[in-house]
């Protein structure tokens, strides 16, 4: 087995929330150094949005395993020669802090850049480094919004938010792959890289099959609850014994087989009705009825046998109970366990992975639980260390 593809490097990462926990979470898991600074006494305050992981935050602790935690006062006058030093030997800063924190902490990418020349500086904020609205702070639900993923959410004129902190995990992905182009243009240039990632655009850019339906004032796709806006049929349908089915059908093969073999209507492959999916979509209402009609004698494991016989794609609605049980996760191997400080704690190894090396996994830290010991080896004596604790430094 060969090292991990980040091994070597070190990210310094001034972070809260989701964003930039999650990026630099999959940077640790593809053998990076992660260095976590937090708040003296309270760390990160993702820590406390809840205790459902045995009295653990789950945002927490899905974001934050494989660091290790440095707690430092930023604003306390020592703090400064604590970061030269972690700085000179590191070539990753990541940071989410409010908008313009990190300027007026002296790590804006010019004092950065001027200092330590090989450093890779990725800010994360709502909006970007410019613009009109570079100083708004920005949350996941409120970059949803901005970005128009509302709009096209929910159903009858409600919007609904998703699920989960998309708006978050858009920017970290991009935050993360981006850092790992850097790093690999730094390779050949010897240079770091600034990076900007902004929530905004981020969802943006997951926004533009949308936007370029709605190309040129057209209409935007509308809100249609579980169903596909824009194709049919694809989307939520109930079986005869009240159990609920996904079936997705992707092009005209699939919709003459579907009608076939699994509602024992082949003549409504053929209706000129519904003949395309322009036309489906036009008659949703009425070819949903027949659909519906045909679905209410099947039980739900008797619809499953012919989707699959079928070919046609499809899925149960699992709840999260049902994810943490499902048969092809476990049978795939993605399960791990974690430390952390309540002991061991059962968690997904990354998807993907390289055939030749293993994800590098490891616990989720305590608050500050490293301070000391990344404090010596960067060279400062028990003493100052006692002098810093006593003061609140770290």
């Amino acid at each position: 087995m060969i090292s991990a593809p980040l091994d070597g490097i070190t990210v310094i990462a001034f972070e809260h929330a989701i964003a930039a926990p999650f990026a630099s979470r999959q940077l640790a898991e593809l053998g990076a150094r992660v260095i976590k600074v937090e708040r003296p006494g309270v760390g990160d305050f993702a820590r406390n949005y809840d205790e459902r992981v045995d009295g653990l935050a789950s945002h927490f602790v899905w974001t934050n395993r494989s660091k290790e935690s440095l707690t430092l006062d930023l604003k306390h006058p020592d703090a400064g020669a604590i970061l030269d030093r972690l700085f000179q030997s590191s070539d990753v800063i990541l940071q989410n802090l409010a908008p313009g924190a990190a300027a007026r902490l002296g790590m804006g990418w010019d004092e950065i850049q001027a200092r330590y020349p090989q450093m890779i500086l990725c800010d994360i904020s709502g909006y970007g480094n410019d613009g009109p609205d570079t100083k708004r702070k920005a949350y996941d639900l409120l970059i949803q919004a901005e970005a128009g993923f509302l709009s096209v959410t929910g159903a009858d004129g409600q919007p609904a938010k998703a699920g989960i902190s998309i708006a978050d995990i858009a920017a970290g992905m991009y935050a993360y792959t981006n850092i790992l182009a850097a790093i690999i243009q730094r390779g050949k240039t010897g240079k770091g890289s600034h990076i900007d990632i902004s929530m905004l655009e981020a969802m943006a850019e997951w926004m533009s099959f949308a936007m370029y339906y709605a190309y040129d004032g057209q209409d935007a796709p509308p809100q249609t609850g579980a169903d596909h806006a824009t194709i049919y049929p694809y989307g939520v349908f109930t079986t005869g014994d009240g159990k609920t089915m996904f079936i997705a059908i992707q092009n005209e093969r699939e919709w003459a087989k579907f009608c076939a073999e699994v509602l024992g209507s082949a003549e409504l492959a053929t209706d000129p009705r519904f003949d395309g999916n322009s036309k489906r979509r036009d008659n949703r209402e009425v070819l949903s009825a027949a659909i519906h009609d045909a679905l209410s004698k099947l039980t739900q494991d008797e619809l499953q046998g012919r989707l699959d016989s079928a070919a046609i794609a499809s899925a149960r609605m699992n709840d999260m109970a049902g994810l943490w049980s499902h048969p092809q996760l476990e049978a795939r191997g993605r399960w791990s366990k974690v430390g952390s400080p309540i002991g061991p704690i059962q968690a997904m190894i990354p998807p993907g992975g390289l055939s030749d090396t293993q994800p590098d996994i490891s616990a989720i830290p305590d608050i500050g639980e490293h301070r000391e010991a990344i404090l010596k080896e960067l060279g400062f004596s028990e003493g100052e260390i006692a002098k810093w604790l006593r003061d609140g430094v770290i």
